[in-house]
């Protein structure tokens, strides 16, 4: 057996009480693991990390960033106390309005619980979210969701009112029932100003959607993409990847995606994670970690996407998550743009700076493309001019990322600390995407319709 080693320390929870306990990351032969104790219920080890690249590869050091305009006072400390607070190291790139609880699915996997109950927030609280984000973050991108956010019949009404108070960049968090249903919703969706779609696309097999959404719905996801394609919205592929189900299909949504450029901006992975309604208590052969889906990545795509091609990320938490940035050549071949260095963890940069360009990269990557030269892609015949060489670089640019988010056996809260993706809580406050949705064994929320 290997010997452990301390990599690092730093505060978790305790999944059954949510005491703040000490933990440790440890690591043993090529994994990581999160170690802690509660005095009252016990050690708990949990697998966070599983060989390359290297974890010690993965650390951008930042210059931390404090909230211009804090809403809470600090009483207990982090996790407590967001809203976010004086001591958060990072800024919002992302806010999430959940427009509604209800929900025309019910999923397996739903860190919100949905469908259980049956809250709808008033235009005249929507306005006022708006407006407390704004105050706080400024002009930062919004992510409606919920719930289903598209069962509400005035959700156009929504996208106007978050253009109209300065918010440019508006994306819609859906599973693409309505959407493929009823193409005149979409119309009007699109004309009211929406930006983007982030789309649960789980795999290109129907009996993965059985086992996580309860349905067949392969088809359905098809036509909503083809409904985006037919008014130009543009579309980031949103994959919950959980072992035994669908880790095997990783490529083949990659490739599909390809097929489908420039209507899918890219795919964004979301390893699962157990908060919310989850089947079973998580083991570590439940879960998959950020450098299994890199390396699975490179091995589903034949070579063509390369390990070294990912990097991480320079707004979050270096353990959040992972991007890649390509342009599209055509018959499959893409060209990276971005590249992992090592050398990355000896230099520092700014977190309100790294904020401030996942913001740019994200409204401008994940939106619409001008389809006037749609069937032109780089290192063909068919570029003749500069023009045609930058309508391409904007039609065909591609992303491929993926977010680990953190549930109660793997909080670190060094990395809520560096959160930027916060979910909008009715009072107006700020509340890092995890805090927001940690539930304990038992699944109650930390913060989650807390009264």
């Amino acid at each position: 057996m290997d010997k452990a080693t301390v990599i690092s320390e730093t505060e978790s929870l305790c999944p059954i009480c949510l005491k703040k306990i000490e933990a440790k990351k440890i690591k043993e032969g090529t994994n990581v693991y999160l170690q802690k104790e509660c005095e009252y219920h016990g050690s708990f080890k949990t697998i966070i990390w599983r060989d390359s690249p290297k974890i010690e590869s993965w650390i951008r050091n930042k210059i931390p960033s404090y909230p211009k305009t804090p809403f809470t006072e600090i009483e207990k400390g982090c996790p407590f106390d967001c809203g976010l607070c004086k001591e958060h190291r990072q800024h919002t790139c992302t806010a999430l309005i959940e427009v509604t609880d209800k929900c025309n699915l019910n999923c397996s996997f739903c860190f919100a619980n949905s469908g259980s109950s049956f809250n709808e927030l008033t235009l005249e609280k929507i306005e006022f979210l708006y407006r407390s984000v704004l105050k706080s973050s400024g002009n930062c991108n919004i992510q409606i969701s919920g719930g289903e956010p598209t069962v509400r019949e005035d959700l156009p009404e929504i996208i106007r009112l978050g253009h109209s108070i300065g918010f440019s960049f508006i994306q819609l968090n859906t599973n693409g029932v309505r959407i493929a249903e009823e193409e005149g919703y979409l119309k009007e969706l699109k004309e009211a100003g929406l930006n983007s779609i982030f789309l649960q696309f789980d795999g290109m097999d129907d009996s993965i959607y059985e086992k996580l959404r309860g349905k067949k719905l392969l088809n359905l996801k098809l036509k909503a993409i083809e409904s985006c394609k037919k008014y130009n919205i543009g579309v980031i592929l949103v994959p919950t990847l959980v072992p035994k189900i669908n880790i095997d299909n990783i490529g083949a949504i990659i490739d599909f995606a390809l097929e489908n450029l420039p209507t899918v901006r890219g795919v964004h992975f979301q390893p699962v994670s157990y908060f919310g309604r989850i089947p079973d208590i998580p083991k570590d052969e439940d879960r998959v970690t950020i450098p299994e889906v890199i390396r699975a990545i490179e091995k589903q795509t034949g070579g063509r996407i390369q390990e070294e091609s990912f990097r991480p990320p320079g707004c979050e938490n270096s353990f959040c998550s992972f991007h890649g940035n390509y342009i599209y050549k055509g018959n499959g071949q893409l060209s990276q743009v971005t590249k992992h260095s090592s050398d990355c963890c000896c230099s520092s940069e700014k977190a309100e700076a790294g904020a401030e360009k996942a913001k740019k990269f994200v409204a401008r990557n994940w939106s619409e493309r001008n389809n006037v030269s749609s069937n032109i892609k780089m290192g063909t015949s068919q570029i003749m001019n500069w023009d045609d060489i930058i309508q391409s670089i904007k039609n065909y640019s591609f992303s491929i990322s993926g977010m680990a988010f953190q549930d109660v056996w793997n909080i670190d809260l060094e990395r809520v600390k560096d959160c930027c993706i916060h979910v909008v809580n009715p009072e107006g406050k700020l509340i890092p995407f995890c805090a927001y949705n940690l539930t304990d064994i038992k699944g109650n929320y930390l913060y989650r319709r807390r009264k």
